[in-house]
């Protein structure tokens, strides 16, 4: 640089106000890098997807529930039926490695059924709605319980 360009130069930073002007668009630059950061995070629609996509245990296990108890209510024998079902764990997620990409998602253990019913006092009532809740579910005997009841 010769010295008329470091005149020009020292002239030119030299103010207070550009100082100034430097200062704010240095604090508008980082304002800006941290919106576009949180803006990912907001307007990327995936904690929308997220909460369409997961739904709770309790629904889960409310909604197997109903599906049941409509289903025992259809066996011949069974009578009014009320079902008690039990679950091991939550909702499980599985991602890519390093990614926010969901692959697949497991649904809640069944730890237990219990079905109370008018029926539940009759053998081959009995049987059939083992039969039932076990093929329905995917469980195996040992984890349904039949009972009669005193309603």
């Amino acid at each position: 640089m010769n010295d008329k360009q470091k005149a020009i130069a020292s002239k030119f930073l030299g103010g207070d106000k550009v100082k100034t002007i430097i200062i704010i668009a240095g604090f508008l630059g980082i304002g800006l890098i941290f919106l576009s950061t949180l803006s990912g995070n907001l307007f990327s629609g995936e904690s929308d997807q997220n909460k369409n996509e997961l739904f709770s245990v309790k629904e889960y296990c409310t909604q197997m529930q109903e599906d049941l108890k409509e289903t025992v209510e259809n066996i011949q024998g069974v009578g009014t039926a009320q079902v008690l079902l039990t679950i091991e764990n939550s909702v499980e997620c599985v991602y890519l490695e390093n990614s926010n990409t969901k692959t697949k998602q497991i649904e809640p253990v069944i730890r237990g059924v219990v079905v109370v019913c008018q029926g539940g006092d009759n053998p081959v009532t009995v049987q059939r709605v083992l039969s039932a809740v076990t093929k329905a579910l995917n469980i195996s005997s040992a984890k349904v319980c039949v009972t009669k009841s005193n309603f």
